[in-house]
């Protein structure tokens, strides 16, 4: 069993230096996204006809819907297989896909010419059936609103018999109350529902986003396109979702001065070596399959990358997990952690995304703008602000003794 304790609000300062510089990086971030709006896309991105997706595709959406895996890998472990000793780490979990998520939106909103039509999505007129976009879309709509209603409990934990409205608008604090209480009788009922819709969606929308690929067999080099895709899409983000549920714990208890359940996260550490040993097993086959391998040694850029993200991304932290030292000792798991999530998944989303990708009879290759890499790591800011204001107010993170 897990250290005792319970998930309360931190009651640590809230307006830290580290606060004040991540609201700096928002706003930089959100000034650059307004004036993307207002003035279009190519004031502030080398994106052009040939390269249409660069680091806001690869980073913004199909990394953070990767990295977001931790939300439905947990909720299936704790509630569906009711190993009920990781039930601590599914709140922050949840959180960080629920944030990740709206991430991956604010992503996909950004990056669309259009942006404005984006609601056309819910029109069933406009549905195309035969579009991997539409499927990653809906998906991703959905799978949004279910964590949102998964979040719900710990607002109604948090404000029932808390109710203390000021004013005029204290004569609303009693029924405020009730629908609270309303609300979470309703979800006991319902909770498992939506626990499994989100597995399924997460599995749906994370195979797809490799679909997007396999149309496009002579512009992704062959060190990552493949038939099978959109399966090593899902392996992937299955194997990332415990790795980056420990990177995040740690972080964060790390961050709040909190001490970590080792316990747990050890426990959960013995589970990532056949994910992902399953993953490498795939990866490794699909290359010998196609004869691909070929490509791995001849001293490109792709192929450097490649070796990269395997040796240090995949391999290492493979052979990290699998010593019970490793998962034992604090820095040593966090580090293999680190190693999936930064060099096995990022890097590989970008990977995919931005280094594979080269149109034919170009002739130039693309970089993302200054002012791209910019917006992208005031989104990071502004998630990772939201986050700690979050835990401030819900019971999100659980306090050990």
């Amino acid at each position: 069993m897990s250290t005792h304790g319970h998930a309360r609000p931190i009651s640590k300062k809230l307006l830290t230096p580290g606060f004040y510089a991540m609201a700096v990086l928002s706003i930089i971030g959100i000034t650059i996204a307004l004036y993307r709006f207002a003035f279009g896309m190519g004031t502030v991105t080398n994106l052009d006809n040939n390269y249409p997706w660069g680091l806001w595709i690869g980073v913004d959406v199909a990394s953070g819907v990767a990295l977001a895996a931790g939300g439905f890998t947990t909720a299936f472990l704790a509630h569906i297989l009711h190993r009920h000793k990781y039930e601590t780490i599914v709140r922050p979990a949840l959180l960080t896909a629920m944030l990740g998520y709206t991430f991956v939106g604010l992503g996909v909103f950004t990056d669309l010419g259009k942006y404005y039509n984006i609601w056309h999505l819910m029109l069933p007129s406009m549905w195309q059936f035969n579009s991997a976009l539409f499927e990653v879309g809906m998906c991703v709509m959905m799978y949004l609103t279910v964590l949102y209603i998964e979040f719900l409990p710990l607002v109604t934990e948090r404000f029932i018999g808390r109710v203390d409205l000021p004013g005029i608008l204290a004569t609303i604090n009693k029924p405020v109350d009730a629908c609270l209480r309303i609300a979470q009788r309703t979800l006991d009922k319902l909770i498992f529902v939506f626990v499994i819709l989100g597995v399924v969606l997460s599995c749906a929308h994370q195979s797809s986003l490799g679909t997007l690929l396999t149309i496009a067999p002579y512009k992704v080099h062959p060190l990552w396109w493949s038939p099978f895709l959109p399966l090593m899409f899902l392996l992937s983000a299955i194997a990332v979702g415990y790795p980056m549920v420990i990177f995040e714990s740690m972080w964060a208890h790390k961050s709040f001065g909190l001490k970590n359940d080792m316990q747990t996260l050890s426990a959960l550490a013995r589970i990532i070596p056949f994910t992902i040993g399953l993953y490498l097993a795939v990866k490794i086959g699909d290359l010998i399959y196609r004869g691909a391998y070929i490509h791995i040694f001849d001293n490109s850029k792709q192929s450097n990358m490649f070796l990269v993200e395997i040796v240090f991304g995949v391999i290492t932290p493979f052979l990290m997990f699998a010593f019970a030292r490793v998962r034992k000792d604090a820095r040593l798991l966090f580090t293999a952690a680190a190693l999936y999530v930064l060099c096995g998944v990022l890097l590989n989303r970008v990977n995919v995304f931005v280094v594979s990708y080269q149109p034919q009879f170009t002739g130039y290759s693309y970089v993302p703008h200054p002012l791209e890499v910019l917006l992208t790591i005031g989104y990071i800011a502004l998630l990772m602000l939201l986050y700690r204001v979050i835990v401030t107010i819900f019971p999100v993170i659980t306090h050990h003794e």
